[in-house]
């Protein structure tokens, strides 16, 4: 009998397997240690330095806490939406609701940029809201609510609604069955969509340059600031630092993502 996939097929695989990571993964790499050479242009003979990284911790540390803090906000926001939402969604899954679903979905198929200047449009003469920091959180809320909501009502599909009419015949209430049935029955996917909106919101650009001022500036903003004003190799470190913040959200969610489908 012939082998359904012969070792050329395999050698084959492989080789643009490796093409494409290399491709995606090469410009990354040269990013990386041009933040940690003394001097780019001279190469790795210049040696290496942690110089650069205290530059960034010196310049822009202010924008990572504040990432962070816009990331956390944006968070608790979008859970405390969404997961409701995603369970009305549910119970409701009618032309209604999916009118609302394609209606949340909107600001991630709008540019960003185009959101941005809606908001502010919209809100941005109330006082004290364009300059402070709750302007770019109202905005990271509007682009990662529907992977919230998504996320969270993948995991509710799965017969949670036979569940919750059977705790009703027995007298549960409505937040009584949300709280101890519905919540924790998706808790895979609320997860899920927490790692997604903390990975959105601490690497979003185009929305937040819009949103910033100069005493709100974020971690990407700062990035793309850094890359305009500064030396390539402090540049190239504040991209590691930026790194090091996403990977292990990214790792997070894959890991995540592997035991949903794995059988327990």
């Amino acid at each position: 009998m012939t082998p359904l996939h012969s070792p050329f097929d395999s050698r084959l695989g492989l080789g643009i397997t490796l093409a494409v990571a290399s491709f995606l993964i090469g410009p990354v790499v040269l990013s990386v240690l041009a933040g940690l050479t003394r001097n780019y242009f001279i190469g790795l003979s210049s040696g290496l330095t942690l110089r650069w990284i205290a530059e960034v911790w010196s310049l822009y540390a202010d924008t990572i806490g504040r990432s962070l803090l816009v990331a956390l906000l944006t968070l608790v926001i979008s859970t405390a939406l969404g997961v409701p939402l995603a369970w009305v969604l549910t119970l409701f899954p009618g032309r209604a609701g999916r009118a609302l679903e394609e209606l949340l979905t909107l600001p991630v198929a709008v540019p960003g940029l185009a959101s941005a200047l809606a908001l502010i449009l919209s809100w941005g003469t109330l006082p004290g809201l364009r300059g402070s920091l709750w302007f770019i959180v109202i905005g990271h809320v509007l682009f990662t609510l529907p992977f919230m909501v998504r996320a969270a009502r993948a995991s509710m599909a799965q017969g949670l609604a036979v569940l919750d009419e059977a705790a009703a015949t027995l007298g549960a209430s409505r937040l009584a069955r949300f709280f101890t049935i519905v919540v924790p029955n998706a808790m895979p996917g609320i997860l899920a969509g927490a790692l997604s909106v903390l990975t959105l919101s601490i690497g979003e650009f185009n929305l937040t340059w819009l949103l910033h001022t100069p005493l709100t500036k974020t971690l990407p903003v700062g990035l793309a600031d850094s890359y305009a004003s500064m030396r390539l190799e402090i540049a190239s470190a504040y991209t590691l630092v930026f790194l090091l913040m996403l990977l292990p959200l990214m790792m997070g969610l894959q890991w995540l993502a592997r035991s949903r489908v794995t059988p327990s």
